[in-house]
Order: structure tokens, then C-alpha cells, then sequence
């Protein structure tokens, strides 16, 4: 089944020419079927390209899917044409009335500032307030995640002694694997990390609302989520695409020449004239379907009543 996003979207273009099937408003409104209502807060700087990668994953899934795109109002916006804001996203404001199936929140380059020092970090804590009644599920992504394991638990994130960077393994822990989340996974299975930072793990290893679902021995904790579904947090970067980080790392070459570090387990032979090793995209994929299946699957016909659900727990 499609996802439904404007026909004008960059994206759009792209995943077409990748046989992804996307539908435009006009031809979902014949269809007679309530889609999943997905919101992305966007708030990675090159935002088209974050759309793009999180759109083909989303894609994946035999539902009918509906995207809106929203980004912070308090933050002004360096790298995005500010046409594609005014064309494609919206502000808190202008929905904070709907409700969503699912919520997906993105990464953002502010993970070395403390939390409230971040411009738009007030905005931020009212979207996840507001997300407790209006969102069935949330999902947030590498400072999203450290951003929602904060403001929910209260668990602070540390830096590093140097940046976590590369395709890292991971395992499944066989004790959570009974979770409709990991279902499929293979015991073993890579990913991407790219940051400096990391929510505390003895914090989070003591919070009693969440579970850790797969961690890496050199990446730390990377699929956490709350035991009553309602919010999965993933400290790596499942989105990125073949060469993200080989850009990352070009970019950091320019400004710290030999200081930058090297991905991690992602040039052959660990040489950065050599290809990528993509080997992180069936995970990727499976972690999208599963976690749209457990929203598809648990959230009310009418999405209206779920203020009243959530209310009643």
C-alpha cells in the first residue's frame, strides 16, 4: 500500500523512480479506507534529505499511510529553502487540534548543549506534553531519543570520550525479544550511530517504564522502549542512507583534518577510498513495518477517541 504525501514533495520524485508507491491526496481520498496518520517532527538542519529517508523506509509496509511534516517555529531554519517550509510543513500551532497514530521525532546537531539551552527546547517539551494524549505511538531518533528519555524519565545524557561514528553490532536482548518490535530480527544486526553524546545507560538500565530491546557492546543501548508501547526510542540512525555518513565524515575532514574520526566497521578494509559496506537496511526496514504494524494493530478505528484512551489508562 502507499504512502500519501504532496505529489510536489522532493521526495516524492525520488521514491518513484525507486518503484515506491506513493499516492497524492487527491487519488487517497477514493479510497475507502482509514490510512495510518503519521507526524514527522523534523528537526535535522537538511531536512529534505532526512524526509526522503525516513519516507522510504515508511513506505515499506502494506498500509495505507498519511504524512504531515512539521517543524519548529521557534527556530529559523539554515539549510532548507525556507519555500519548502512554507509549502510542506507546518507549525505546532496549526495542529495541535488532530490526533496521530504515530509520531516520529528526528535527530538535530544540538547534542552537545544542554537541553535547555537548545533555541527551540520549550517548543520541544510542549509537542511531547501534548503528544500523551494526541499520539497512540511515538518514535524518536538519536537526540530525539535522548531528548524523550529526558523529558519523560528525567535521564541525562553524557558525553562521550569521543564520537561514536560507523555501523555498530548489536544484539537483541533474548529476555525483551518476546516484543512485537524486534519480531523477525536476527539475533545479531547493524546499525548506524553518528553523535557525541549518550542518555545515561545505569539510569536507563534502572527506569522501570522501559525496556532495552538490543544494545551493542561498543555502541551502548540502541532500541529502548516503554513497556506499554506508547514510545520507542532508538539512539542510532537506522534512516541514513549508503553514503550519510561517508558525508559526515568528508564534512569533518574539511574542518578537522586527521582529528576526525573514521566510521567504525563501514569502509571496506576500514579505508575511506574503498566503498561503503551497506549492511544495516534490512534491519532498518524491519524496525519501520514492525513498529507501524504494533500502531496499525493497537489503535482505535476512530483516532479521535484516543484522548479518552489514554485518559482512562
Amino acid at each position: 500500500m502507499p504512502i500519501i504525501i504532496p505529489d510536489n514533495l522532493p521526495a516524492s520524485s525520488v521514491l518513484k523512480k525507486e518503484n515506491v508507491f506513493v499516492m497524492n491526496d487527491a487519488r487517497a481520498l477514493l479510497q475507502d479506507i482509514r490510512p495510518l496518520k503519521i507526524l514527522i517532527l523534523n528537526i535535522m538542519p537538511q531536512k529534505i534529505i532526512t524526509e526522503t529517508q525516513l519516507l522510504r523506509l515508511i513506505s515499506n509496509s502494506p498500509l495505507q499511510i498519511e504524512i504531515e511534516l512539521i517543524a519548529p517555529a521557534s527556530h529559523e531554519s539554515k539549510n532548507t529553502p525556507k519555500e519548502h517550509l512554507l509549502d510542506f510543513y507546518k507549525t505546532f500551532d496549526e495542529i495541535k487540534e488532530n490526533y496521530y497514530d504515530g509520531l516520529i521525532v528526528t535527530g538535530a546537531p544540538v547534542e552537545l548543549m544542554n537541553f535547555e539551552d537548545v533555541d527551540y527546547w520549550d517548543e520541544i517539551k510542549v509537542i511531547l506534553e501534548w503528544s500523551k494524549t494526541h499520539v497512540f505511538s511515538s518514535m524518536f531518533i538519536c537526540w530525539g531519543a535522548q531528548a524523550g528519555l529526558y523529558y519523560f524519565h528525567g535521564i541525562e545524557k553524557v558525553k562521550l570520550p569521543k564520537k561514536i561514528t560507523g555501523i555498530y553490532e548489536h544484539t537483541i536482548n533474548k529476555e525483551k525479544s518476546y516484543r512485537r518490535l524486534v519480531r523477525g530480527f536476527d539475533s545479531d544486526f547493524f546499525a548506524p550511530h553518528s553523535r557525541y553524546t549518550a542518555s545515561s545507560i545505569d539510569q536507563i538500565r534502572s527506569c522501570d517504564e522501559v525496556d532495552i530491546l538490543a544494545e551493542s557492546k561498543e555502541a551502548g543501548a540502541y532500541l529502548i522502549a516503554e513497556k506499554d508501547g506508547s514510545r520507542v526510542y532508538v539512539t542510532g540512525h537506522p534512516e541514513y542512507d549508503k553514503y550519510m555518513l561517508d558525508n559526515e565524515y568528508r564534512r569533518d575532514l574539511v574542518k578537522m583534518e586527521d582529528k576526525a574520526p573514521l566510521p567504525k566497521h563501514y569502509y571496506r578494509n576500514d579505508d575511506y577510498n574503498e566503498d561503503v559496506m551497506e549492511r544495516w537496511k534490512s534491519h532498518a526496514y524491519l524496525l519501520f513495518s514492525n513498529w507501524l504494524n504494533m500502531v496499525y494493530q493497537d489503535t482505535p478505528f476512530k483516532i479521535e477517541d484516543l484522548e479518552n484512551l489514554r485518559k482512562s489508562k
